[in-house]
């Protein structure tokens, strides 16, 4: 199969390490300010370092999940068209700092993250919350439910895995929010990790709970979030499912200008993330999964995963870099 064929029916594998590129440049930029306090700030050196390396790519990009909309952000927003131009149609999700608060507090588990699809393949998520649960790859089908009580989901993934409930740990946003779904939690016996930001990573550390510790991720969070971790997942083998909240009238609205016709649905990680689809996270700080920058004299060290959809391929990839000007 020549390249222009491999294109017309899924990405390249060239893309692999061209995505890793695009992390490993927004993950040292937002580093350089890890701990100063400065959330604005890092989250802006990461969106452009990121734009700057996206528009290297040979492709005919579209930022369908991104910054925000676009009188609310000046790169990088929903709609954004990146690359050169020449090259495959795609969808691109992203955050280039995923965990503003985090970066600025120099706390664990601070990524920058990107999602390439074929064109039409990622869900067009308008800024909401969205309920979620998901759980990583070895596990059969339909033994999470988003609409079973907290009990009956923990207590089928522990029989799944083999362990009593006590053995499974849950993943859940420090919020006032979840204060009822954390008291659900514990009372069925099983432990809790509770993160202060970070939801994409939350769900992400469940694809490899004997690294993480994390089993099953729980609770609302932003629907675009839920986009990116959805994407990841695809490639894995992952169950999540997510419902959007639109539970005011302005919100169903905008859902509708962005196709969503039933506000109820639930919708699948592969109905967020179809056909063939790369992710790739660089880590800003360290944390459960992936190592943050470390900055030497003479050079800078990344650590970043990269999965592909369509080969269940998953790739650590450590690197020193010793052009520093290239940063």
């Amino acid at each position: 199969m020549n390249m222009a064929q491999n294109i017309a029916t899924g990405l390249d594998r060239i893309f692999t390490m061209e995505v890793v590129r695009v992390t490993e440049r927004a993950a040292v930029a937002a580093a350089r300010l890890r701990g100063r306090g400065d959330e604005k700030a890092a989250d802006q050196v990461a969106v452009d370092a990121m734009r700057q390396e996206l528009n290297r790519l040979a492709i005919k990009g579209t930022v369908v999940i991104g910054e925000g909309e676009r009188d609310e952000a000046p790169m990088l927003y929903i709609g954004e068209e990146v690359g050169t131009g020449k090259g495959p149609a795609v969808d691109i999700a992203l955050d280039p700092l995923e965990g503003t608060t985090i970066c600025a507090k120099n706390l664990p588990n601070a990524l920058a993250v990107i999602a390439i699809a074929e064109k039409g393949s990622l869900l067009f998520a308008p800024d909401v919350y969205m309920d979620k649960i998901a759980i990583g790859p070895g596990y059969a089908e339909g033994i999470i439910d988003i609409d079973a009580p907290p009990v009956e989901n923990i207590a089928n993934l522990a029989k799944a895995k083999g362990v009593a409930v006590s053995d499974i740990t849950a993943c859940i946003l420090d919020r006032p929010r979840h204060t009822k779904l954390i008291d659900a939690v514990r009372a069925t016996g099983a432990a809790i990790r509770l993160i202060g930001d970070g939801d994409v990573a939350g769900v992400i550390h469940t694809t490899d709970p004997d690294e993480t510790g994390i089993d099953i991720y729980l609770g609302t969070g932003g629907a675009p979030e839920g986009v990116l971790a959805a994407a990841a997942l695809r490639c894995t083998g992952g169950q999540m499912q997510g419902r959007l909240i639109l539970d005011t009238p302005e919100k169903v609205a905008r859902a509708e200008k962005m196709g969503i016709s039933d506000p109820k649905r639930v919708y699948r990680a592969q109905d967020m993330a179809r056909g063939d689809v790369l992710f790739a996270a660089t880590g800003v700080t360290d944390g459960n999964l992936l190592d943050g920058v470390k900055f030497g004299r003479t050079f800078i060290t990344t650590h970043t995963i990269v999965l592909r959809s369509s080969s269940r391929t998953v790739r650590e990839i450590k690197a020193r870099h010793q052009d520093l000007e290239k940063f």
